[in-house]
């Protein structure tokens, strides 16, 4: 009965979405009104979707194998959490969580944007239940999550081992945050096309939906690539998979909206370039989910090989985003850029910093998108793999690191180039040292190492000095500088620590391209081996159980340089309903570096050892937290409350008394 249920609320969500983009955009004007019942709407679609979602979970925890859905993607002896995550771990269930996220940010439009102008509030809202009402409509016409299995089978077809993971709970629910989040940006902006309502409160009320959808984005690609870094068992961390590639350009833009709205908000300047990026990055994320959903990829991330879905997907994104363009050529004509500004300045520097991550999402679309063009136009498959994107990425991203501290130093309108690099002259001179220091410990080879190095510190160390200047330290007495410090907006402090976390991941990216050592060897129980100082020593092999699977497990003990001795457990497992294999990589923390250790497929009486070491390689994903952190830290900053400020209550004669 829940099934049904779940299924007629989702048709039910469909309808209001249509009903509510319908009746939005054709009274629009019609003031507090429409805008009240459109709030309703975007409630009500929200919890709608949340009984559908939930009425899934039932199924899944509850191995309701009549559910087709729970009978392709569950078991009833795999653990609860990986039977929740299996809702989204496929096409349909991953399309209503999706749906669900959509409608969650419609909902918090419509309760933080009460004090937005009712016919902004009104289009934004239209916008997104058209938004929703396409998507649901698509779920529920080519990918019914709710269709039934009759007879049930007794026992279902099990998840796919590799989405068996922690990773499936949180991964997925943050991209999708992400992705599903720059939906607000591209209502907001299909909003202030239709109204002509652009100006700096418009850019006000973009930047913290902006600035959440990014941190989402941000957490979820660094979840994603810590993931497949210890579950797919080959050691790496980024692939330039063309998934990975998909989530990783609306990133790029969404970096460089941020920059735009800022300098829009301050200057009301970029105001058709503010627009285009707000339609651009949600728009590259419809694409990722394109390329997830068509069947043009043999990916593990893609979810659906049917083409008939994935034309429809097409032909979908085809109507948003073009017609998204086509209003956006109508009346771009009609916008005036705003405040002028020189070329040295905080705009200037913002303006470069938008040139570079635009040019970097081309290189990257391109690079994404030709070998898949080329297959269908021509029939020939080529390959366009990491040396491209290092090399195109790399040479776009160099310049950037190198002028990115001296953006937070200028000032607005009009600056000082020269005083502001004598403000760096420190953070310059640490960054110099740093790398000399680094290279000579780590062995000094012809490579652009030692560049990268300094470029990360430089970034990391310029964040500091940005700080170090606005307190002046050492100018004013230590007490008196600590309470500028401390007393700096969080807008201040999450720019500083976002570029920091910047630099400490180009830090780690660096070290562990330059430094990393492996070993691939036959061991067998008592034998040992070494690397990079490390001695491992394969202690035993045995057989155990696990809840769903047969685990062939190897114990390891390393011994570190410094005599410091550690247990590691690395296994293949084989799953009982699928009878598929899994690595299990052991990984141990030593510092900021890394031991990875996977056990191969056994070699006659022996067993491959695989063994890589990765000198600070956890620098890669602390620096993305400290973005993400920033992200989270500037939206408590009261300047980026959501809403159009109240006017202060006119004086009374006897209050002014």
């Amino acid at each position: 009965m829940s099934i049904e249920l779940g299924h007629f609320a989702l048709i039910l969500a469909f309808a209001i979405s249509a009903v509510s983009a319908v009746g939005g955009f054709a009274f629009w004007r019609s003031g507090q009104r429409i805008a009240l019942a459109l709030s309703q709407g975007a409630v009500l679609q929200f919890i709608l979707v949340a009984v559908a979602f939930a009425a899934l979970i039932q199924a899944f925890v509850t191995s309701d194998f009549s559910l087709l859905l729970a009978a392709n993607n569950s078991h009833s002896l795999k653990p609860l959490i990986f039977k929740i995550s299996g809702v989204w771990g496929n096409h349909e269930g991953s399309m209503v969580l999706w749906i669900l996220i959509l409608v969650a940010f419609g909902a918090m439009v419509a309760a933080f944007g009460r004090r937005l102008p009712s016919d902004l509030l009104a289009l934004v809202l239209a916008t997104q239940s058209l938004l929703t009402a396409a998507f649901a409509g698509f779920t529920i016409f080519t990918s019914n999550p709710f269709a039934r299995l009759i007879p049930a089978p007794l026992e279902g077809n099990d998840l796919n081992p590799v989405l068996q993971d922690i990773g499936l709970a949180i991964h997925p629910p943050l991209l999708y945050a992400g992705y599903v989040g720059f939906s607000i940006c591209f209502s907001f902006a299909i909003a202030a096309l239709i109204s002509g309502r652009i100006d700096q409160a418009w850019a006000r009320w973009v930047r913290p939906w902006t600035m959440l959808s990014w941190t989402f984005l941000t957490l979820g690609i660094a979840m994603g690539s810590y993931w497949a870094y210890y579950e797919l068992g080959w050691g790496g961390w980024w692939f330039w998979d063309p998934v990975e590639n998909a989530s990783f350009m609306p990133w790029l833009a969404g970096t460089a909206l941020l920059h735009s709205a800022l300098v829009m908000e301050k200057r009301n300047a970029l105001k058709i370039w503010t627009i285009f990026l707000s339609i651009i990055t949600f728009s590259l994320s419809l694409l990722g989910t394109f390329l997830v959903r068509s069947g043009i990829l043999t990916s593990v991330h893609t979810f659906a090989s049917d083409p008939t879905r994935g034309l429809v997907i097409l032909t979908l994104l085809a109507l948003v985003i073009g017609g998204a363009f086509a209003l956006f050529a109508f009346r771009a004509s009609t916008l005036r850029q705003g405040g002028l500004f020189a070329p040295v300045s905080r705009e200037g520097a913002l303006i470069l910093n938008n040139l570079f991550l635009a040019t970097a999402v081309g290189a990257v679309l391109v690079g994404t998108l030709y070998p898949l063009l080329l297959d269908a136009l021509a029939g020939t498959t080529i390959s366009v793999g990491a040396p491209f994107f290092d090399l195109t990425f790399g040479s776009l991203m160099a310049p950037l690191l190198l002028v990115l501290p001296f953006g937070p130093l200028l000032a607005w309108k009009r600056a000082d180039i020269v005083g502001a690099a004598q403000r760096l002259i420190g953070a310059a001179a640490l960054a110099i040292f740093a790398t000399i220091l680094i290279s000579a410990l780590g062995g000094v080879s012809i490579s652009l190492a030692p560049l990268g190095l300094l470029l990360g510190f430089w970034v990391a160390f310029g964040a500091i000095a940005e700080l170090v200047d606005r307190s002046k330290l050492g100018r004013i007495p230590l007490g008196e500088s600590a309470r500028r410090l401390f007393g700096l907006p969080r807008s201040a402090w999450s720019t500083a620590i976002a570029h920091f976390g910047i630099g400490i991941t180009v830090l780690g990216i660096v070290a562990t391209t330059a430094w990393e050592t492996e070993r691939v060897t036959t061991l067998n129980p008592g034998e040992s081996t070494e690397l990079s100082g490390y001695l491992i020593a394969f202690d035993s092999f045995a057989q155990v159980p696990g809840p769903n699977y047969i685990s062939d497990e190897g114990r390891f003990t390393i011994t570190a340089p410094g005599g410091d001795k550690r247990q590691m457990l690395a296994d293949r497992r084989t799953y009982v309903a699928s009878g598929m294999p899994t690595t299990e990589a052991a990984i141990e923390t030593y510092g900021f570096s890394q031991l990875y250790l996977q056990l191969g497929e056994p070699l006659d009486d022996t067993h491959v050892v695989r063994i890589w070491h990765k000198p600070y390689i956890t620098l890669i994903w602390l620096g993305a937290l400290l973005m993400a952190g920033a992200g989270f830290l500037s939206l408590t900053d009261r300047k980026l409350r959501v809403g159009a400020p109240r006017r202060a209550a006119r004086q009374t004669p006897q209050a002014a008394e």
